[in-house]
């Protein structure tokens, strides 16, 4: 992503600072299991990619996870980490990047979220950053969303059946592309020697 986009989306957020935040996604809801602890283990790690204003990733942190938030927008983070505190919140991580650039460390995470995202150019970072067992969570949008948007760039739509190709030697315990959006939630199974 160029400077502009960066300008671009603190465009956007800027003008819903004053907006309340909206709900985390159904997806997460349906699909996230719960944290159990016993005190000796180390919390599930998270990341919420491209999180905008961090509903997602905030109510991550609420269910016992250590998020990661990554977004390019300054402000959109600004707003989420605001949040975090007012929630009280402290295992957040809040990373300013640019998208396009990101490196993703290998093996981290034990859930990585996605939602109205898509890079093409970064999906093998996204399933090499998810540890063997962990879930993938992602939705965005498919190229029916150009019949309710025609301006909407046709780079950033899935084709039918995409985004299961990119997770089909994965566990799938959700896949579907209910109207414009296309949905998956997969585990990522153990390595094969």
């Amino acid at each position: 992503m160029s400077a502009h986009d960066r300008v671009h989306w603190d465009e956007i957020y800027r003008a819903r600072l004053d907006d309340r935040l909206p709900a985390p996604d159904p997806l997460l809801l349906h699909y996230v299991p719960p944290v159990v602890s016993d005190g000796r283990q180390r919390p599930p790690i998270a990341l919420d990619l491209a999180c905008g204003l961090g509903q997602n990733g905030l109510w991550l942190a609420e269910q016992g996870y250590t998020v990661d938030l990554l977004d390019v927008s300054r402000t959109a983070l600004l707003r989420a980490q605001e949040e975090a505190g007012q929630r009280r919140l402290r295992e957040v991580n809040f990373i300013q990047a640019d998208l396009d650039e990101i490196m993703i460390e290998r093996d981290r995470y034990d859930l990585v979220c996605v939602f109205r995202f898509l890079n093409r150019r970064i999906m093998s970072a996204i399933r090499a950053a998810v540890r063997t067992g962990g879930r993938i969570v992602y939705e965005t949008y498919n190229t029916r969303h150009v019949e309710s948007h025609p301006d909407f760039n046709p780079d950033y739509l899935l084709s039918p059946g995409e985004l299961t190709g990119y997770f089909g030697d994965w566990r799938v315990l959700h896949g579907g592309e209910p109207e414009s959006i296309s949905q998956i939630v997969a585990l990522k199974p153990e390595r094969r020697p």
